[in-house]
């Protein structure tokens, strides 16, 4: 995505982020990316050929769409852990069940969960307070930190890049149904948890001031 010339708002964003990605490692502030995106189940109508020595497995081009999954991904990239959590629906509802998940059974020691996503409409606390009572929302509100990456941005938000991680190596190929999405996304997980695969981010705000300068204002 093409960012805006000269976009204050973009630059504070990105090195609000880009701030928070120097911080060193602390168990009791994780710092953990959010982000979301969608699988097409589909079902083969003819059974596929495997593959043989020096021949790859065939797939017939036609196939019946099954529905469409939404896997939320979370990552925190110091410790070398994430969760994919895949759900029916994006809705407001269930961005605010996977952030209860986050708190309650993934960080539950955690003095504060340092959060970093894009700007999605669902993505604040007010989705919170549509799936849970006022008092509920408002505590899970208070452990975290909420960072935005700007519009046109996201490519900021280190779980994008977890994401594309996933899409090659678990989600380029037909998956049938939920369940069947559910136990293949959870091996690829568990075998990422299992080798801590972290992220190595390197771009920080004084290396966006000179590559990006032309989203910086200019004053004489």
């Amino acid at each position: 995505m093409i960012a805006p010339q000269a976009s204050a708002g973009f630059v504070a964003n990105m090195e609000d982020v880009l701030e928070v990605y120097q911080r060193p490692r602390d168990p009791q502030w994780p710092v953990v990316c959010l982000d979301e995106t969608s699988k097409q189940m589909i079902i083969e109508t003819r059974a596929p050929i495997p593959a043989a020595p020096g021949r790859k497995a065939r797939h017939d081009y036609e196939y019946e769409r099954n529905g469409v999954a939404n896997l939320f991904m979370m990552f925190a990239p110091l410790e070398g852990w994430r969760r994919v959590k895949v759900t029916d629906r994006h809705a407001a509802v269930d961005y605010a069940h996977a952030l209860k998940d986050l708190s309650d059974t993934h960080f539950p020691g955690a003095a504060k969960i340092v959060l970093v996503q894009d700007n999605l409409s669902t993505h604040t606390a007010a989705s919170l307070y549509a799936a849970f009572p006022a008092a509920e929302a408002r505590r899970l509100s208070e452990r975290f930190e909420w960072h935005y990456t700007p519009k046109h941005g996201s490519w900021l938000d280190m779980a994008e890049s977890e994401l594309g991680v996933l899409a090659a190596q678990c989600l380029d190929r037909r998956i049938p149904d939920k369940s069947k999405l559910i136990e293949e996304v959870a091996a690829w997980q568990d075998n990422r948890n299992k080798h801590h695969a972290k992220a190595d981010w390197q771009f920080t705000t004084a290396n966006a001031r000179v590559k990006l300068k032309r989203l910086y204002a200019r004053f004489e």
